[in-house]
């Protein structure tokens, strides 16, 4: 009889702990959220290290980060899903897709999502400049994390052996054509701007500094005819064409970064995405600047925001939330800016004793954050998957000589109208 009580009471017992279990199975919180993984560096890595650090302190949240190549392809993989119906909350895409997603009624506005002074605090304590993309009609869609700026890396040695002074790269376009000219050399060029991947990015820098922008504010209009960002073209063009400081035809994004650690070339435009890869790598003293100016300064902002999707549960919003202020934290976005060169996305972040003490250790690491000042938002309208490949086409057939820029130009600025036309 003790033993069949004895027994009885075990099973009880495992019967309750099987219980428990389940109900704690059915409390969790879980999360699919999709990641870009683009630019060089260990971003998984990177990434895998946040998201458990946040489920340490969130024990009843998971996280299932799904890594799903470059932005576009990320774009189209998490809108699959969602139309397949597969659970999906959150993302990391390009900032410029907000007007898109806001289109196909996808994601949640934050404003509606955080709470008193506290929330409120959260949404302005980022740099004005990388909310610039997520901020639409008086609502925040998007909260910047992998974000970046162009920047132009320089091989330190080659400016030695030219005669130039290794710590004043150009800070005008004539003065990078003039030492570019000074770099070129048989097997070397003097420059190099990638014109695949993001040819738009890259001549969006370029028209800024030509003192046009691309776009209006409201995503409404494009400019791509305007004669500023004609000569833009042009002057692109020139560099190989003309100066013979840069390759000619195109310059593949994805291949650069080791075509300047090879010593292909002795300048590069990338992103700051490359920085903590570069750094790792490079056999030669480099040196990170500003972009030049000849108009005025100027670099795009760049890279991707989080977005909170709209079909989803209060408990996945909240908890999707919470994930994205723990990553978005100070001490985390000085982590993840240190890992790989993005930038910290709050001036917080540089306040941080970790990333204080790398930047003193390293001060190319300011230089993407010091360029905010003179930055502006990234080429972003309604279609603007659409609108920006019909622009990367003309920079491409204008750059490998099969269009005059100003008919590329003319031709990508009517099926931007065409296109645009029905949001006006």
């Amino acid at each position: 009889m003790r033993h069949f009580t004895r027994l009885t009471t075990t099973l009880s017992l495992s019967t309750a702990l099987v219980a428990s279990a389940a109900t704690m199975a059915a409390a969790e919180t879980e999360l699919t959220m999709y990641y870009p993984i683009a630019v060089g560096g260990a971003l998984t890595d990177v990434v895998d290290g946040i998201v458990a650090d946040f489920e340490a302190e969130n024990p009843d949240i998971k996280v299932n980060a799904i890594y799903s190549g470059n932005y576009d392809d990320t774009r189209v993989r998490a809108l699959s899903a969602l139309n397949s119906g597969e659970p999906a909350q959150l993302a990391v895409m390009f900032s410029i897709d907000a007007y898109d997603l806001i289109e196909q009624d996808l994601i949640a506005p934050f404003d509606d999502l955080v709470e008193g002074e506290d929330g409120e605090a959260w949404l302005n304590g980022f740099y004005p400049a990388l909310m610039a993309n997520g901020q639409i009609e008086g609502q925040t869609w998007g909260i910047p994390f992998q974000r970046s700026t162009i920047v132009a890396y320089y091989n330190k040695d080659m400016f030695r052996e030219a005669g130039l002074d290794p710590e004043a790269p150009p800070s005008t376009w004539d003065e990078m054509v003039e030492m570019g000219k000074a770099l070129t050399k048989d097997g070397t060029s003097g420059l190099m701007i990638p014109s695949t991947g993001y040819p738009y990015w890259m001549f969006q820098a370029l028209a800024i500094q030509n003192g046009k922008e691309l776009m209006s504010g409201d995503g409404l209009t494009t400019y791509f005819d305007d004669p500023a960002v004609v000569d833009t073209l042009e002057f692109w063009k020139s560099l190989s064409t003309e100066h013979g400081i840069m390759p000619e035809g195109t310059v593949e994004w994805g291949t650069l970064r080791q075509a300047f650690l090879e010593g292909q070339t002795a300048m590069m435009w990338h992103s700051t995405g490359n920085l903590t890869a570069v750094k790792d790598a490079a056999s030669f003293d480099f040196g990170v600047a500003e972009l030049p100016a000849n108009e005025r300064k100027g670099s795009p902002t760049g890279g991707g925001n989080f977005y909170i999707f709209k079909d989803t549960s209060d408990e996945e919003r909240a908890a999707a939330l919470k994930l994205i202020r723990f990553m978005t934290a100070p001490e985390q976005a000085a982590e993840w800016s240190i890992a790989t060169g993005y930038m910290g996305v709050s001036p917080a972040a540089y306040e941080t004793e970790a990333l204080m003490a790398y930047t003193e250790e390293f001060p190319p690491a300011l230089v993407a954050r010091n360029q905010l000042e003179s930055a502006v938002a990234e080429f972003s309208t309604f279609e603007t998957a659409r609108v920006r490949e019909g622009l990367n086409n003309a920079i491409q057939s204008a750059l490998t000589g099969a269009k005059e820029p100003a008919e590329a130009l003319a031709e990508a600025q009517t099926a931007a109208e065409r296109l645009l036309q029905p949001y006006q």
